[in-house]
């Protein structure tokens, strides 16, 4: 049995994930209080009809904070019976969910206790700090929209089942802020910019006359085998740790550029070695 938890910050894109995967035949619960989750996966698992295969529920903070405060024990205890458990945890910007709960005009739930929307975050944010601290898969959804986190949905948590390590190479420009939700970061803002050739300025990086701009470059090609014998080496070793998901972002300075041909390229050396490998490119939508 497959059992994936969804938590995160409320606004972050929770339920979108967790619709993501009940369309893929995941059977889900939202808002499971923590403290009930081993006796809901005992039963699940006793059950007299045929076990579910996927389960996906959904841990917020509206759980009791002693509950919350014991996540890793709670999870490591049914890990021992041999449950096959990922947790995923997104996140968002705090301007970022203040413009999503007021364009949605919805309440956040521990605004309740009276407490103005930033601090109601906040808070939030402090109460899953063990859960985030414990996240195989961190998201933060700051610049995704609702189909661009469907897809990494399906890419990173569904396509790759319970076997091996996901690896998504992510390009992104700094001038939109860092990714908070990577492994590595890689800077390649000193390479040649294309940028600067008027001919190339509205194109991307897998377009063919950028492609071949950028090919030309010995310290593009030097960057390029310098990250990739880098990740070749420690990739395994993450591996070896029982990883299930691994973020690699490069950036330029737009992320149109130097760091989406360079994910590219990257991708292309690692498609034969790792069995599923993704590729996002921020700044592209």
């Amino acid at each position: 049995m497959k059992l994936v938890i969804i938590s995160g910050l409320s606004g972050s894109g929770k339920t979108i994930a967790l619709h993501t995967l009940e369309d893929e035949d995941y059977y889900c619960i939202d808002n499971l209080p923590l403290g009930l989750l081993p006796e809901f996966v005992e039963r699940i698992i006793n059950r007299n009809t045929q076990p579910y295969e996927n389960i996906a529920v959904g841990i917020d903070a509206r759980s009791e904070a002693s509950d919350l405060r014991e996540f890793s024990r709670i999870i490591s205890a049914l890990r021992e019976k041999a449950i096959a458990i990922e947790v995923i945890y997104l996140q968002a910007e705090l301007a970022t969910l203040i413009k999503r709960f007021s364009e949605t005009r919805r309440k956040h739930p521990l605004t309740r206790k009276g407490l103005p929307l930033p601090e109601a975050i906040e808070m939030e944010r402090e109460l899953l700090g063990e859960v985030a601290t414990d996240a195989d898969l961190f998201l933060d959804t700051t610049y995704t929209n609702v189909n661009q986190l469907r897809e990494i949905i399906r890419e990173q948590v569904i396509k790759h089942g319970n076997e091996g390590l996901s690896v998504l190479f992510q390009s992104f420009g700094f001038k939109h802020g860092t990714p908070t939700d990577s492994d590595f970061v890689f800077d390649v803002r000193c390479l040649p910019n294309p940028h600067w050739v008027p001919s190339l300025r509205p194109l991307t990086g897998r377009d063919a006359e950028v492609m071949k701009f950028l090919a030309n470059e010995p310290d593009v090609r030097r960057m390029q085998d310098s990250i990739r014998d880098f990740l070749k080496y420690w990739i395994p070793r993450f591996e070896q740790q029982s990883r299930y998901y691994l973020t690699i972002s490069i950036g330029c300075t737009g992320g149109q550029h130097r760091s989406v041909y360079l994910v590219e390229r990257l991708c292309e050396d690692f498609r034969d070695l790792i069995d599923n490998v993704s590729i996002r490119h921020r700044e592209l939508g």
